[in-house]
């Protein structure tokens, strides 16, 4: 029996509809933390194969196919149907696909309508952060939010205790996801770094993909050790470029998210690096696993971000190196370890 819901855990919050945009692993895992604050949880499918398998069987056919949704979880292909009258509603596709999506949903959202954000990652071109390129389309910036944190919906659809932080210029926003998702075995921290929470959202899974590599190519526990804390030095120099919080890095958005990505099984990032050493392409791997690797993207935009700003990230700059220039992975790795090393904290603060 799930125990979300239940009144120990915080302040909660009770809606007649929520609507989940996207089927996939975290949108279909998220139903399990709001099913029990809302009269009827609605997710937009693109498949009628997963909208029947979801409103008949109670399960999703494609993704986490043995969890069971509550009875109040359907499933529609209709947008409409899915977002007028909703309360909150919840974005949970490929950062490549959000832009087209809330483009497409902007006439059946309400402009009142809360707006949470589970994409994570940087849009190559216009150089945006998903709450941003939301806002874009939607309208009404205040009114977004994002979840971050170290959260495999696979463990998250068992109820294994984790944490999460949401985050909104608007404290109101903030509180309002933080009571629709709270309970004892996910809770959920609040956060003004809108910025920041992004930034460790979107990079952390760069940083991934180099610590599957790595693991792919016989390195230790001591070289994981070393790409995930010095990961976490080139993910804090891009937030803090981009007006986040330096500290946000160190919490459940930053290293929690960091630790587990880098090192887990359920980790699509980690799991494709060590792949790719293997010879599998980025297309052969989501075709297999029909799951988007969010850091291949970002390694693009991330790459772009920093050398328009002349940021240091230079295990972004060779993951980007040997997935779209062809580099060796030989080179790649000879570049990290011939850097001189400088002070550990160089590039975030303003007197340097």
């Amino acid at each position: 029996m799930s125990d979300c819901g239940s009144s120990e855990a915080g302040q909660h919050l009770r809606v007649q509809k929520v609507a989940i945009v996207g089927t996939g692993s975290w949108g279909t895992a998220l139903t399990r933390l709001v099913a029990p604050n809302a009269d009827q949880v609605v997710m937009l499918a693109r498949s009628e194969e997963v909208r029947r398998g979801i409103n008949q069987q109670r399960h999703n056919p494609r993704h986490l196919s043995d969890f069971q949704l509550a009875d109040n979880v359907r499933a529609t292909c209709d947008d409409a149907e899915a977002c007028e009258g909703a309360d909150a509603v919840v974005l949970a596709v490929p950062s490549a696909y959000l832009r087209q999506t809330c483009h497409r949903l902007a006439c059946v959202i309400a402009s009142d309508a809360p707006v949470l954000i589970l994409t994570k990652g940087i849009e190559p071109g216009s150089l945006e952060l998903m709450a941003d390129v939301a806002a874009d389309e939607l309208g009404h910036p205040e009114r977004m939010a994002v979840l971050s944190g170290p959260n495999h919906a696979e463990e998250i659809c068992r109820g294994v205790v984790s944490g999460s932080v949401v985050a909104s210029s608007n404290p109101e926003v903030a509180r309002l996801f933080q009571g629709l998702l709270v309970c004892p075995s996910f809770r959920v921290y609040v956060s003004d770094d809108l910025a920041g929470v992004e930034v460790c959202g979107a990079v952390k899974n760069v940083i991934a993909i180099a610590c599957g590599v790595a693991v792919g190519v016989g390195a230790g526990d001591n070289t994981l050790a070393m790409l995930m804390t010095r990961g976490l030095a080139e993910i804090s120099r891009v937030a803090y470029a981009l007006g986040g919080q330096p500290l946000t890095c160190m919490g459940l958005a930053g290293m929690g998210d960091l630790v587990a990505t880098c090192t887990s099984e359920h980790s699509r990032n980690r799991t494709f690096g060590e792949a790719f050493t293997r010879g599998e392409s980025l297309d052969d791997y989501q075709a297999r696993t029909h799951m988007v690797v969010e850091g291949a993207r970002a390694a693009l935009s991330v790459h772009e971000l920093a050398t328009k700003l002349h940021i240091e990230t230079p295990i972004t700059n060779q993951v980007f190196g040997i997935l779209y220039d062809g580099r060796p992975l030989a080179e790649a790795m000879d570049a990290l370890l011939c850097r001189l090393p400088r002070e550990e904290f160089y590039g975030l603060s303003k007197s340097e």
